[in-house]
């Protein structure tokens, strides 16, 4: 399985890539939205993990971006933030979120909720 991950810190990115790719993902990093969503139109991708505050393109655009697009508007997503507020989780979750994980998270957690998107909407 192939996720898409956007998120403009470089240690958050190397550290999502790392854990992702350790629990056997293929992982295509990218440290904003556009350059995301570029990658996301050419090769696909079965999953995202997107931040939400990246510059050129947020996590919400993104994640509009993909919801509007036929190809991949049942993709599953996660957004993994720093952004910890109940109105950002609820704006998160109305923009089509599949879930919504705050930074520092558990690496564990992440796997977790990983494979139950994967499980649930994949069907794996």
């Amino acid at each position: 399985m192939k996720i898409l991950v956007a998120d403009d810190d470089n240690t958050f990115r190397s550290l999502v890539n790392e854990i992702l790719t350790d629990a056997g993902y293929k992982v295509s990093a990218h440290e904003n939205g556009r350059l995301a969503w570029e990658h996301l139109q050419a090769e696909g991708a079965d999953m995202a993990v997107l931040d939400i505050n990246m510059p050129e393109m947020d996590g919400i655009e993104l994640l509009s971006h993909i919801r509007a697009d036929d190809r991949f508007k049942n993709m599953p997503a996660i957004l993994l933030t720093i952004r910890a507020f109940t109105e950002d989780q609820v704006q998160g979750y109305e923009c089509g979120a599949d879930d919504y994980l705050t930074k520092p998270f558990s690496n564990d957690v992440l796997i977790a909720r990983v494979k139950v998107l994967e499980r649930r909407i994949l069907g794996k």
